[in-house]
């Protein structure tokens, strides 16, 4: 498929070629084969050598990477418009004739293991790495998308080169062209780069199915020395195609959506518990992500948890005025025209849309069903957003200043000494 949108007469153009596949489609136990196969792409191809590609991009005046998310994986250009024919086969080469290279490979597993070691100090990023594990279980959403320490280790060039044949074919795929680009030109230099491309007889690749989601947990990770803890709310929720997106949508910025969202408000203006306090709806193709995040100091951790929790348990049941509905509407309107403004934001909406099965005329609706969503169906819509019931509780921090207090109201709560972290297990604990 072939989606070209002129959007603007400033002479850029973004390209994005997205493969219908991503991290959802990692075997079991290579948790980040995806993202590690999309990051070897730009390294190497049958003509062209890692350094070759970058000197030609830059000669350009382009910028050009490559990786995968959960649902899509994606390599990505922005040059100026009179520059895309020839940088163009560029990207075609490196999406087509990627060689895969032994020493790129050790390269690429020796810098995302130095990310997670780095990640391991952190609280927060921590918490990321725990999440899905903790609200998908064994669903094909439940691993890091970047993979663990284990799953990079096990990776090897043959298990690369099974999932670059398996995923990376044209009849799964999808060219995004914006910016100060006509359709015609764009539908010629589309055929020009990609019209040999043939797909393979091989059957494709299952998408992921909504799975069933296991209970919700209470997890604390123990990171000695931490100079804060990471609290985090983490649920299932919505898929894009949910007729109720707009609404949960919605219903996350009043909770936690901008500075003066009810999160923030409560915990960082009000009390003075957190630098910072929000809350995302990552809305994929079989099911949603909601997170709810504050750091805090380690005493406050409870407290803040228990603050995060009454939040959003009242945003189902708790008025919603009309003033408050109005400043969320406008900030998304806002952040939604200012990412769509430019190429390679459009490119990202058209992309995503066009992956995750969503309209593509909804780029001109989104404004309007924004605006019309009511405060009724915006609480109607918050425990699709994030169900109490549903919701697990993940603390990382340096447990003795919080567990005490954690403990009185979850007897049953799991601690996980960091150094023991496996977030590519569903008990969370590395083998032993």
């Amino acid at each position: 498929r072939v989606i070209v949108a002129k959007t603007s007469d400033l002479p850029l153009v973004s390209a994005q070629l997205l493969i219908r596949r991503g991290a959802a489609s990692d075997p079991s136990g290579l948790a980040g084969l995806s993202a590690f196969t999309a990051g070897l792409l730009p390294q190497g191809t049958a003509t062209r050598s890692a350094s070759q590609i970058a000197a030609d991009i830059e000669a350009l005046g382009g910028a050009l990477s490559a990786d995968a998310g959960y649902d899509a994986s994606e390599v990505s250009l922005t040059v100026l418009a009179d520059q895309l024919p020839k940088a163009l086969p560029i990207l075609a080469d490196v999406a087509r004739h990627p060689v895969f290279a032994k020493d790129e490979i050790d390269r690429l597993r020796q810098q995302d293991l130095d990310g997670l070691a780095v990640a391991r100090k952190d609280p927060g990023a921590l918490a990321s790495l725990v999440v899905p594990a903790v609200v998908f279980g064994a669903g094909a959403y439940g691993h890091p998308a970047d993979g663990t320490e284990a799953s990079l280790k096990r990776i090897d060039r043959a298990a690369v080169v099974r999932q670059y044949r398996a995923l990376y074919r044209p009849d799964d795929a999808v060219l995004v062209l914006t910016g100060d680009i006509d359709p015609e030109q764009g539908f010629a230099l589309a055929q020009q780069a990609f019209g040999d491309w043939m797909a393979p007889k091989a059957p494709l690749v299952p998408a992921p199915k909504a799975a069933k989601t296991p209970s919700p947990r209470v997890v604390v990770v123990d990171l000695p020395g931490a100079g804060q803890a990471a609290v985090t709310l983490a649920a299932p929720s919505i898929a894009r195609t949910d007729p109720s997106y707009y609404a949960a949508t919605m219903a996350s910025a009043v909770l936690g959506g901008g500075y003066s969202a009810r999160l923030n408000l409560e915990v960082r203006i009000k009390r003075g518990l957190s630098y910072n306090a929000g809350d995302t709806l990552d809305a994929r193709r079989a099911a949603g992500l909601f997170v709810a995040k504050a750091q805090t100091k380690n005493p406050s951790a409870d407290q803040v948890a228990r603050l995060m929790g009454e939040l959003q348990r009242n945003l189902a049941t708790a008025p919603l005025p009309a003033a408050e509905l109005d400043a969320r509407k406008a900030a998304l309107v806002g952040g939604f025209g200012r990412s769509a403004a430019t190429s390679a934001g459009m490119a990202a909406v058209l992309g995503r849309y066009a992956t995750l099965g969503v309209d593509l005329e909804e780029v001109q609706r989104f404004t309007g069903a924004l605006e019309a969503v009511s405060a009724d169906e915006a609480k109607a819509a918050a425990v699709k957003l994030a169900d109490p019931k549903r919701t697990s509780l993940v603390i990382v921090g340096d447990a003795k200043q919080f567990v005490g207090d954690l403990k009185a109201r979850y007897p049953h709560l799991v601690v996980i000494p960091a150094a023991q972290l496996d977030p590519g297990r569903l008990d969370l604990r590395a083998a032993k």
